[in-house]
């Protein structure tokens, strides 16, 4: 694993020290040496190396990573490029597109996003090949709510968007007034149109934000 170096390592270096994170550790490790496991290992805390906590302005919590071969490269929703979108960003995509305008880019590569302050976090850092859920349970939802703790912690706007009922679960840990916390149904096929479709969260972020000093978002994914 990519160790983190960035000021997240002094937010987060009381959990490495933790019991359940050298338990959570052997087994991550353990599994990787046994078992086909995405991400890549060395691509587990991009999301992390690529936004800095002092720059997040906003956050996206995924579940679990994508379960198939070359898509999950430790964002929550994106790929790389090549590899076809899936889904739950093809609908991402189109809420952004009638929300502000974007247009829908022919991959899924999300990093333009992480580069200017937006987190992309899954709960849960690691999964089995075509096992979803499979790493559920063994520590990773601890060391993330332990970020989620040191982001609730600084008293900057900061904007929460939780897709889905699991993300939601994470509202209670989030009690600085300062924040912003958007919610709507998981743009998966199973729920958009359950009311994700029509939520506006990328308008909304950025209106946020402009109110209160801090640049915008630019949301769109070029080609």
């Amino acid at each position: 694993m990519a160790a983190i170096n960035n000021d997240w390592l002094e937010a987060l270096k009381d959990e490495f020290g933790k019991p359940y994170y050298k338990k959570l550790f052997e087994t991550v490790n353990q599994e990787y040496k046994t078992r086909l496991i995405f991400p890549p290992a060395d691509d587990i805390f991009n999301a992390f190396h690529l936004t800095p906590l002092h720059k997040v302005k906003v956050v996206i919590l995924g579940q679990d990573p994508y379960h198939n071969h070359g898509q999950a490269h430790g964002f929550c929703f994106s790929v790389k490029k090549g590899v076809e979108i899936p889904p739950s960003l093809i609908n991402i995509y189109q809420e952004l597109h009638d929300d502000l305008g974007c247009r829908i880019p022919s991959h899924g590569h999300l990093t333009k996003w992480a580069e200017q302050g937006v987190l992309m976090l899954n709960t849960v850092l690691t999964v089995r090949a075509h096992q979803a859920n499979s790493h559920r349970g063994i520590g990773w939802e601890e060391f993330t709510d332990a970020a989620i703790m040191a982001l609730n912690g600084q008293n900057r706007p900061i904007v929460f968007i939780l897709w889905g009922a699991p993300a939601q679960k994470k509202e209670k840990m989030l009690t600085n007034p300062n924040h912003l916390i958007l919610k709507a149904p998981h743009p998966s096929p199973l729920s958009a149109y359950r009311g994700f479709f029509g939520s506006r969260p990328f308008s909304q972020t950025n209106d946020f934000l402009a109110a209160h000093g801090v640049e915008p978002v630019d949301w769109q994914i070029e080609e």
